[in-house]
């Protein structure tokens, strides 16, 4: 199976379905970093946010130039975002 016919087969799939799939093909393609970009992101949707930083690091070990690096990013900005009214009531 390709990555084309996998993200769209993906899409209609709950995040713990999508995510094995994507462990399977990502086991048989290791290098296919956009495979592991979107396993990455299935995982940050699921709550699995340590999964997901792997993933993506993984994918910018392999090519650093990829769109992992935004995933990062964006997954960081996230993570670093905290409401202040919330420790100052």
């Amino acid at each position: 199976m390709d990555l084309t016919t996998l993200k769209a087969e993906i899409r209609l799939l709950d995040a713990d379905e999508a995510i094995r799939r994507l462990d399977i093909f990502i086991e048989h393609n290791p290098a296919d970093t956009e495979a592991l970009t979107l396993r990455g992101l299935k995982h940050f949707g699921a709550g699995h946010r340590s999964l997901a930083i792997a993933d993506y690091l993984a994918a910018l070990q392999i090519d650093p130039d990829c769109s992992a690096r935004q995933a990062l990013e964006h997954a960081n900005s996230i993570l670093d975002f905290y409401n202040k009214d919330l420790f100052n009531p």
